[in-house]
């Protein structure tokens, strides 16, 4: 859906249920403040329909706890008249996203105001970060695994260990513990090889995308870029 299409939505005169859904009684919804409710969720409609689409902040997942659950409820009794008297797919659009919205700002969860990612990003995945945080994660642990096997029994150092044989049958009074170390470190560095050629082929293949597409738009400098090293993770991600 265009953002040309949310414009035109927008010279829609708003519709307003106000007077008709103050009658439905308080206990349908599950809440007690109904004219908050009402205020809200009309306030995010009439928001969303004057928002172009890639402004519009990114929704936060929710907790599913009972106060959410509530709010959800309330909001999904209150959004059967909205839709029934929905005119177009834009109009259904900015009444399912508002009503979303006003959920988020009832319960007083936090939105980004940054809109949506358009063009070209240098945004590091997610998946990335987490990989990355593992792998810090398991080359700690290796530090730790190794101090003791060389003699360190600090109690910082035996908590670790203890932490990183929890579920087994390990104990550190075995006689075998320093075989059992040794392969638990060489199973950490395993871990880690394979997570860094996960990223080490992401890279290749974003690196190979930027250069192709340097290409189709302009040679010269794709071909004065090969002269210096090219730094990876710039220019948007591959489809």
């Amino acid at each position: 859906m265009t953002p040309a299409v949310h414009v035109v939505a927008a010279k829609h005169n708003p519709i307003s249920f106000r007077g008709l859904l103050r009658e439905m009684p308080v206990r349908t919804c599950g809440l007690r403040n109904m004219d908050y409710l009402l205020s809200t969720l009309e306030e995010a409609i009439v928001e969303t329909r004057s928002t172009p689409l890639e402004n519009r902040p990114r929704l936060p997942r929710l907790a599913l706890s009972k106060r959410n659950r509530a709010v959800v409820r309330a909001l999904n009794s209150v959004l059967v008249t909205y839709l029934e008297a929905s005119r177009d797919l834009c109009e259904t659009d900015s009444i399912l996203f508002g009503g979303a919205l006003s959920v988020c700002r009832i319960i007083g969860a936090k939105l980004s105001t940054a809109g949506r990612a358009t063009g070209q990003s240098s945004a590091i995945p997610a998946w990335r970060i987490r990989i990355e945080e593992l792998i810090a994660k398991a080359r700690a642990l290796i530090g730790r695994l190794i101090c003791f096997r060389s003699g360190n029994t600090r109690p910082r150092i035996v908590r670790t260990v203890r932490m990183a044989f929890a579920g087994t049958n390990a104990s550190l009074s075995q006689p075998d513990i320093i075989q059992k170390l040794t392969e638990r470190i060489d199973d950490l560095k395993q871990r880690i090889a394979a997570w860094g050629k996960r990223i080490r082929r992401y890279t290749e293949r974003l690196t190979r995308f930027n250069q192709n597409r340097l290409f189709e738009s302009d040679q010269k400098r794709h071909y004065k870029s090969l002269e210096r090293p090219i730094v990876s993770g710039t220019g948007p991600a591959p489809n």
